[in-house]
């Protein structure tokens, strides 16, 4: 059981295109960059769009936004913010976690931002505190090791036998350590023992995975990583080749053919983002609007790579899952 650029007419009359009224500030420009590609993140954009909507904001009647992505190349970011900033935006949603946030505060200190990140904003020095940012940026953080905790534990109901844990992390990342710290606590609270993997671009993901199965882990446990979920695909693909049983930080993961998942609904975290570029275009300043720590979690199971791992999930998972993919 699943919980949980166009033309409008005005009085009749033909108003004039956006980009004109655009040039003559009736309608202000929002620039969203995001880190990977829209056909990676199909859900976000409308999920922003929804956030915008129920701050009285539509694109194409009200607003206009300019999208920038990265596709997956770090380096194109300072390229992209430049670009939205001549166009002179009126807000910034700099999103896709580091270092999208972090180089839009690197670029401007006056224009607002408003961010996703899947970190500590006060540890990044995104903000002075969550309550009250006190710069140019806010926004929406997942951050969050007790779920990692929670993945582990998740893991260990649905294969108890496996005592050997694989755990894929980016070294990159600035949170890597906060996260694995939490990942050694709880195999330790298990009694698993914990082997870990480090990938931080493509080439290094196939002699990741040839190397658990090298050492025959029992199953392994995803970190939160941009690059990682940019990835999932090719992730998903080489755990079903070995065989290696495994849960994600995101739905998405499940969606592709991973067996479970658990972490932040990041479809919300992008309506919250449009919710707040909504308000900062009402008058709001970023340095007093508290960043947001998103809180919808979800619990997903895939029924189908479970049966082609020859695995039976009992139903208390099945009764705390919030979506089973069969």
């Amino acid at each position: 059981m699943r919980r949980r650029d166009f033309i409008t007419l005005v009085g009749g009359t033909a108003a004039w295109p956006l980009a004109a009224r655009a040039q003559q500030g009736a309608i202000p420009i929002v620039g969203f960059m995001h880190i990977l590609s829209p056909e990676t993140v199909p859900d976000f954009v409308p999920a922003f769009r929804q956030g915008l909507k129920e701050q009285g904001f539509i694109e194409g009647q009200n607003l206009v936004v300019k999208y920038r992505w990265a596709h997956g190349d770090y380096n194109r970011l300072p390229e992209l913010t430049a670009e939205l900033i001549r166009q002179e935006v009126a807000v910034l949603a700099a999103t896709g976690g580091q270092p999208s946030p972090q180089v839009a505060m690197a670029a401007t200190q006056t224009i607002p931002i408003v961010f996703t990140t899947n970190g500590d904003p006060v540890a990044e020095g995104l903000v002075a505190s969550l309550n009250r940012p006190g710069g140019n940026a806010t926004g929406v953080t997942i951050f969050g090791p007790a779920a990692v905790t929670k993945r582990f534990q998740f893991l260990h109901e649905l294969i108890p036998q496996a005592v050997s844990v694989a755990y894929l992390m980016n070294r990159n990342n600035p949170n890597a350590d906060l996260e694995l710290s939490a990942a050694q606590e709880a195999t330790h609270s298990l009694g698993m023992d914990i082997h870990v993997f480090h990938a931080s671009n493509e080439s290094d993901l196939d002699a990741v995975f040839a190397a658990m199965a090298q050492q025959q882990v029992g199953a392994l446990v995803g970190a939160s990583d941009t690059f990682l979920f940019g990835r999932r695909d090719q992730i998903v693909s080489l755990a079903t080749h070995y065989r290696i049983p495994a849960i994600y930080y995101l739905r998405e993961f499940a969606r592709a053919g991973g067996l479970m998942a658990y972490g932040n609904r990041l479809a919300d975290a992008y309506r919250l983002v449009g919710m707040y570029v909504g308000r900062v275009l009402k008058g709001e300043k970023p340095a007093d609007l508290p960043v947001l720590q998103a809180t919808t979690f979800e619990f997903v199971i895939n029924l189908k790579t479970a049966m082609a791992l020859n695995i039976t999930v009992p139903n208390s998972l099945q009764l705390l899952a919030d979506e089973m993919i069969e």
